[in-house]
């Protein structure tokens, strides 16, 4: 199981990553091994504010659908337009290619509520 110790995670099994008041956003390895095949990503929420926790978009597998939900108060100002040919891109490459938005950060004190990497590891069980 890949967990990157530089990046941030929800126990929604969503990753962050920082670059100033900019967030990065997608979903961890585990959660895409869990979900299996990828075949739709959505984001309706492109250029909205959104709070934490809210749902910006879904994720379309095979058997199931799942909501996606905002790990970081702020606005969504771009979406990973390469998901909406490859969506699969999710699965073999989570953290780079399969990122699914970056965001605005409004309140960057957030991020204390973030987990670490080991956080993340002991919630899954990794």
């Amino acid at each position: 199981m890949n967990i990157p110790s530089e990046l941030k995670y929800t126990k929604d099994h969503e990753w962050i990553k920082l670059d100033g008041d900019i967030a990065t956003i997608g979903i961890t390895d585990f959660a895409q091994s869990e979900l299996g095949d990828i075949v739709y990503v959505e984001v309706e929420t492109l250029d909205e504010t959104l709070e934490v926790d809210e749902v910006f978009g879904t994720v379309e597998a095979v058997k199931t659908v799942s909501d996606l939900f905002l790990p970081l108060s702020g606005e969504i100002i771009e979406f990973n337009e390469g998901l909406e040919d490859e969506p699969e891109v999710v699965n073999s490459d989570p953290y780079n290619a399969g990122w699914m938005i970056k965001v605005k950060c409004s309140d960057l004190s957030q991020v204390d509520k973030l987990m670490s990497a080991d956080d993340y590891k002991s919630l899954i069980g990794a």
